[in-house]
């Protein structure tokens, strides 16, 4: 909403950023609070320095390194005596690309389950702080999930969830839905990062998938950000006789020339 005279309505900040944060990085969170939520689309005018530094009661300096840092990271474009402006979205493509489990079953007329072992708040390890860049010992979700196609298991699903990305994710019904699915509406995939190995499984994975010891598995860990903002770390697990790995990129054709 803009006001009359065509700028933007009065920004709302309480000047601190927590933990020792400098000021800008607290104008940056402001800026960046509202692209997220959608109130400034792609194009609108964010403010000028001067009306940061009216509005804000911050100084110069600060409002252009809060604008400078938001353009060089590509969520604002500047135009020298126009103004700064939200950027548009550039669209997301994987080269590596992990489906919706239940969507990968039930496209090949197969019938999807999920079984929720897990679905709790818990402490982050150290591993899991590093991975979802969060101090360790903060709250995390939790869900430790075995997906089976006709009954037989063929994934397990250890993730952990940043709370602040996906408040209510522990009252999800994931039998319903699976949490690659909840999550990306949620907090819109803009990024990922990809790790696979193969690996023997553990006692406890055996029971779960119903496999022997001696069976090897296939392991991706997956990590996704929304933004600027770590929302998950799962660590999925297949029993190599029952998933295959593929990924295509471009469009094989009879038309086409390039092999």
């Amino acid at each position: 909403m803009k006001r009359k005279d065509g700028k933007s309505p009065a920004l709302s900040w309480d000047g601190t950023e927590g933990d020792g944060a400098p000021l800008y990085a607290g104008v940056k969170q402001m800026i960046l609070g509202r692209i997220q939520s959608g109130e400034w689309p792609p194009r609108h005018r964010v403010p000028s320095e001067n009306e940061l530094v009216a509005e804000l009661g911050v100084s110069k300096m600060t409002a252009n390194r809060a604008l400078r840092e938001l353009a060089s990271e590509g969520e604002l474009v500047r135009i020298q005596g126009v103004g700064s402006f939200v950027a548009e979205r550039k669209g997301y493509s994987e080269l590596f690309e992990v489906r919706n489990i239940a969507d990968e079953i039930t496209s090949r007329g197969h019938l999807h389950t999920a079984c929720v072992i897990v679905l709790a708040r818990e402490q982050a390890a150290p591993d899991v702080a590093d991975g979802l860049d969060l101090p360790i010992g903060a709250d995390v979700f939790h869900s430790l999930i075995v997906h089976s196609e006709n009954g037989v298991p063929v994934q397990i699903e250890d993730r952990f969830v940043n709370p602040d990305m996906a408040p209510d994710y522990l009252a999800q019904d994931f039998t319903l839905e699976t949490p690659n699915s909840y999550l990306t509406e949620t907090a819109p995939l803009s990024g990922s990062e990809h790790v696979v190995e193969a690996a023997m499984p553990q006692p406890w994975e055996c029971k779960l998938l119903v496999i022997l010891p001696s069976e090897p598995c296939l392991t991706i860990r997956r990590r996704t950000w929304s933004f600027q903002n770590t929302v998950s770390l799962a660590r999925l697990v297949y029993p190599a006789s029952r998933y295959r790995l593929e990924s295509r990129s471009g469009k094989i054709g009879a038309d086409s020339k390039d092999v």
